[in-house]
């Protein structure tokens, strides 16, 4: 897994642009989404989410994605649950202070978002703190009801 969420990071470009193109689908079906009741839906997507998010970025499913704000390197797989940037204990080789074994996250951040179109800006971003009440929600429902209802707040 961790052999995989490191080639995620090297990749980090090409999995932003897919995920561009991925988000607006997703965002585009909001309509059949809203059919079929978002939170009858929920539980399904965020099932399918899970798999694809925990093989390719060891996702901890926190509902409030970032990935694209962190090079493709999942924030909370940090020890310390850091979302904005590493603590002062890096090593001098970039790993981690609590898994000596593990590159630091946010090291693997910042080489990932130098890969990204979006990511060299994004990652300057300060992340609100996570909502613990999302944990296990699918973030990619959330992104399509929340921008679906700003499009819709726009043309209005």
């Amino acid at each position: 897994m961790y052999s995989v969420r490191r080639w995620s990071v090297r990749h980090a470009g090409g999995l932003e642009t897919f995920y561009g193109a991925f988000e607006r689908v997703f965002v585009a079906l909001d309509p059949v989404w809203k059919w079929l009741g978002y939170d009858r839906v929920e539980k399904p997507v965020a099932v399918l989410e899970k798999v694809v998010k925990g093989f390719l970025f060891d996702c901890q499913m926190c509902g409030q994605c970032a990935l694209s704000s962190t090079g493709m390197s999942c924030s909370m797989n940090c020890p310390k649950n850091l979302r904005n940037g590493p603590c002062g204990g890096v090593r001098a080789n970039g790993n981690c202070e609590v898994k000596p074994d593990m590159r630091c996250v946010w090291v693997e951040a910042f080489e990932g978002s130098e890969r990204m179109r979006e990511g060299k800006r994004a990652i300057r971003i300060v992340q609100i703190a996570v909502d613990r009440r999302l944990q296990g929600k699918s973030s990619w429902l959330k992104v399509a009801r929340d921008k679906s209802q700003s499009q819709a707040l726009e043309k209005a």
